[in-house]
């Protein structure tokens, strides 16, 4: 939960991508500095930071193999800070799940996600399915019916265990006009150049 704590709140008008999948000469940047014009990015990489759908359906569709959520981590565990982008306030209890998207015949990860979830407001059903691991968020949402509406918060650069380069985005899902979970997902840059 901490990667969340002081993360920088930016107004609606200033959220990469809230409206548009165009930026023509918008940057990426890394904790360290390191900077990126999105524009350099793979064109399919792109296309993953915009999109509202299930990324799961989309990797499958890209690499042509069924993609699984392997759950690496899984815990509750209480705010020490508060996390805006999902009203989570001190000492509210989260769900915390760490998972990979793997290619079922390559091996290959294709992306991690790291989500917080404010189970006590998404329905006894669903939130019994997510705590049982049954499948990823997205394919939940999707299979349950649920209305919900994603919305990204933020885009950048980060390092990757073996010291590699990853890209990430940050989005909110709104489930009942109330933000509910917050997912950041890594997509190895080497993988999709």
């Amino acid at each position: 939960m901490h990667r969340y704590y002081r993360r920088a709140d930016r107004a609606p008008a200033e959220l990469p991508f809230r409206c548009d999948g165009f930026a023509r000469d918008a940057l990426i940047s890394s904790p360290s500095g390191e900077r990126l014009a999105l524009s350099e990015l793979p064109p399919f990489l792109r296309a993953l930071l915009v999109t509202d759908g299930t990324v799961t359906k989309i990797l499958e569709a890209y690499f042509w193999e069924p993609v699984a959520v392997d759950t690496v981590e899984q815990r509750f565990e209480a705010a020490q800070q508060p996390v805006s982008w999902i009203s989570v306030g001190v000492g509210d209890c989260c769900l915390i799940r760490d998972a990979r998207l793997c290619g079922v015949d390559s091996g290959r990860s294709f992306a991690e996600a790291f989500s917080l979830i404010r189970t006590e407001l998404i329905p006894p059903a669903f939130r019994q399915r997510l705590i049982d691991r049954e499948i990823g968020i997205g394919v939940l949402i999707r299979d349950s019916g649920m209305e919900s509406y994603r919305e990204v918060m933020d885009v950048g650069l980060d390092r990757t265990a073996d010291g590699g380069t990853a890209v990430f985005r940050t989005y909110r899902i709104i489930i009942d006009g109330r933000p509910v979970i917050l997912i950041t997902e890594y997509f190895p840059l080497s993988l999709y150049r």
